[in-house]
């Protein structure tokens, strides 16, 4: 239960921290060896790309578990008070639905990426992992915006909600 606990506050945030510092000391030794050197490696922008775009991906789900995604707060604050939690929980239904269109949508490249057996050209993994990114993430958030859409409803019913995330 502590192990779960753990995942459900740290699992994005350790992943973002590991491939932002994976992804700098990366291309700071691609910097090192192309400077002092006089050589590049064939390999470092390749992987710092695809931890790139896997860090971006894996954010979207981080962002949604702090509720820090962008909202258009001035339409929510036009409301009554009473109406704001109202329009905030529909606006995250709505991001829900986006997370899980692109679910979908992502797990048929994917598919296609495994049956082209597509590999990158210079470390020569199978793309499909790249692929795999908007997949994983967009899980990762549909599973953050159930907690959230949770937190929301509990607020509106018993104005409890809001401080367990956050």
């Amino acid at each position: 239960m502590q192990l779960l606990k753990w995942l459900d506050e740290n699992f994005e945030k350790t992943i973002c921290v590991f491939l932002m510092s994976a992804m700098t000391s990366i291309i700071f030794l691609q910097f090192v060896m192309r400077r002092v050197f006089n050589n590049s490696l064939v390999w470092s922008e390749e992987l710092a790309r695809y931890m790139f775009i896997w860090l971006i991906y894996i954010g979207i789900a981080y962002g949604a578990k702090l509720k820090r995604h962008i909202k258009v707060e001035i339409l929510v604050n036009t409301l009554p008070n009473k109406m704001q939690p109202y329009l905030l929980l529909l606006g995250e239904v709505i991001f829900f639905g986006f997370a899980v269109f692109i679910i979908y949508s992502s797990y048929g490249i994917i598919l296609r990426q495994m049956a082209l057996g597509q590999n990158s050209p210079a470390l020569g993994i199978p793309m499909a992992a790249v692929y795999a990114a908007p997949t994983v993430g967009f899980f990762l958030t549909s599973i953050r915006q159930v907690q959230v859409i949770k937190d929301n409803v509990a607020d509106i019913l018993w104005g409890t909600g809001g401080e367990n995330r956050g």
